[in-house]
Order: C-alpha cells, then sequence, then structure tokens
C-alpha cells in the first residue's frame, strides 16, 4: 500500500471479497467489468483510493462501490465491509416484466399450425 492510501485495483478487490482470488480479480479487471470513476480499468495495477467510485459487472449483477479504506489483509467478511460503501441500485425482483414491454401482437393460436392442422392441409392439396 503506498502512503497517500492508495492500493492495486486487484488487491482490493480480493481484500474486499468481491472474487475468491487475486488472480480471478485480476482477470475481471483485464475482461473490462471493472469501473474506476467511469472510465474503464486498463490493467490490474490501476490504483483507486479512498472516494473512488467502483462499477464491477460480477455474475449478471452490478456492483457500484464507493472505496471507503485501503484494505491491509484479507479479513473476514465482517472486516471487507467496512472497505466500501455499497451504492448498488435495488435489484430487480424476479420474474417482474419490464415496463415498457410490448404486449404479442399475434391472437392467441393464431401461431405455427399443429401436425394435426398440417396433415389436413396436406391432404388437401393432394386431393383426398
Amino acid at each position: 500500500m503506498n502512503a497517500d492510501g492508495r492500493q492495486r485495483i486487484d488487491k482490493w478487490l480480493f481484500f474486499a471479497r468481491a472474487v475468491k482470488s487475486r488472480s480471478l480479480a485480476a482477470r475481471l479487471v483485464v475482461a473490462g467489468r471493472v469501473r474506476i470513476n467511469r472510465d474503464k480499468a486498463a490493467q490490474a495495477s490501476d490504483l483507486v483510493r479512498p472516494g473512488d467510485v467502483l462499477t464491477i459487472t460480477l455474475e449478471g449483477r452490478i456492483l457500484v462501490w464507493k472505496v471507503a479504506a485501503p484494505g491491509s489483509r484479507r479479513g473476514p467478511a465482517e472486516e471487507a465491509r467496512t472497505l466500501y460503501e455499497d451504492l448498488s441500485p435495488a435489484p430487480a425482483p424476479r420474474g417482474a416484466a419490464v415496463p415498457d414491454a410490448i404486449a404479442p401482437l399475434r391472437e392467441a393460436g393464431s401461431g405455427r399450425p399443429t401436425k394435426k392442422e398440417r396433415r389436413q392441409t396436406d391432404r388437401l392439396r393432394e386431393g383426398g
């Protein structure tokens, strides 16, 4: 850790328990799934300091964390939670429809023909 409170992003993510290992944290950063103050983190050695806002895309969730302190070790979860302030939006309820969703345009039963309907049209074409 530097004297002014800056720390590598991969170490910080590991200490804050966002990921299980430091190598996974480095892969997450290199894959472009971490933003520091709205700018993509280019490499695992990018530095974060208290006050920076991180946007992390992880397993289909978006985490927005404000760095509160640099980490010194990977401790228990209670200790890890003191490293950040969670600003994440509330997750959408499962199965909830999007309010802007467009209703289906076709009538019920007017989709693909059933096997019985296909047989009937084939018989009509054959003249039987």
